[in-house]
């Protein structure tokens, strides 16, 4: 037994016991579990079908059948079957640049380069492009579209964020009262909204020669949908700022922007982590509700999987694989927030 485990044991038995409503707590939780567990595992496990068809399956136990029949319309949906190693190379795109992005040794100027082409690239995948057979983006759909529009959307919105945040706290009034009803009024509408506005009115506000697609438009109607609400986040960070750094930096001759970019910004930012975070994870969920101008994004994929003719009903198999799928995209970008906040506040408290 290492040093540390004496420490670990009395933290468990202190948070667990340490006081009666902790112990009331345990208690009731372990109750819960021993009645809710062991019916699980016995559908799950037990009862489970692993392989087969339909009529395999029976309603006392999980159908995991399903879900290895199902597994690549929940990932692709309509996505062309022959053609899917293209969304599959999108979704390792978007994860080795947002891998790339939560290294902090990596942030920099090839960063913010790298962050476009990418875009471009993934956009061009899914469309085929360069290849005999273009795929429109009514057949995009699943896990591809769920990550592309989180990423891109929330990686727009972030500096249109901090454009508005600033001018909130601007001393010119013009700004500042365009800021303020923008934030409010986008704050104030259901996303539900904003996604028909996409759909609906914004094809007839563009001029004739131009017409965008469809995903095109969900795209910019939720990047500033989403820009309100991380300006709101960033301009509190700003507020936590004192007043002493400003007058610090105009003491030393930088004006107001580079006082911004090397002074003010990014303590702001090491604020606001937790609650990027936060909204980063609400975003993600919230991609769900692309369903009601008609983008397959990965829920609505699962739940259409389950509504096969030859696979009718099996909507518990289909939401549990989405649920694993959220929870661990949630779950890394929680421990990743922890990491990094660490991180960075022992950064700027070392002399």
């Amino acid at each position: 037994m290492t040093a540390a485990s004496p420490r670990l044991l009395t933290t468990l038995r202190t948070g667990l016991f340490g006081t009666r409503a902790n112990t009331l707590v345990t208690v009731a939780t372990l109750l819960l579990l021993s009645q809710t567990l062991p019916p699980l595992f016995r559908w799950a496990v037990l009862d489970a079908t692993f392989s087969g068809n339909a009529t395999s399956c029976t309603r006392e136990g999980a159908c995991w059948a399903f879900v290895t029949a199902k597994l690549r319309f929940i990932l692709f949906a309509f996505y062309p079957p022959a053609l899917q190693w293209r969304p599959s190379l999108v979704i390792l795109l978007l994860a080795a640049i947002l891998t790339a992005s939560a290294l902090p040794r990596l942030w920099g100027r090839t960063l913010l380069i790298a962050w476009p082409l990418t875009i471009l690239a993934c956009w061009l995948l899914m469309q085929g492009a360069f290849t005999s057979t273009p795929v429109a983006s009514n057949q995009w759909g699943g896990l591809p579209v769920t990550l592309f529009v989180w990423a891109v959307c929330f990686a727009a919105a972030t500096p249109i964020a901090v454009l508005l945040a600033l001018a909130r706290r601007s001393t010119l009034g013009g700004f500042r009262t365009f800021s303020v009803l923008y934030i409010e009024l986008m704050r104030g509408t259901p996303m539900v909204a904003i996604l028909y506005v996409a759909m609906l009115i914004l094809p007839m506000a563009l001029p004739d020669a131009l017409s965008l697609d469809k995903m095109l438009r969900a795209i910019v109607m939720i990047t500033l949908f989403w820009a309100a609400y991380i300006a709101e986040v960033i301009r509190a960070g700003l507020q936590a700022i004192p007043s002493g750094q400003h007058e610090a930096a105009t003491a030393l001759g930088l004006g107001y922007w580079r006082t911004q970019r090397l002074v003010i910004l990014p303590q702001a930012l090491r604020i606001v982590i937790p609650g990027m975070v936060n909204l980063a994870i609400g975003f993600l969920l919230a991609t769900s509700l692309l369903a009601v101008i008609g983008i397959f994004d990965l829920l609505n994929a699962a739940r259409a999987s389950a509504a096969d003719p030859q696979w009718l009903g099996f909507y518990n198999e289909a939401y549990l694989v989405v649920a694993v799928v959220y929870f661990v995209i949630c779950f890394g970008a929680s421990r990743y927030s922890r990491w990094l906040e660490n991180k960075l506040t022992a950064g700027a408290r070392r002399p």
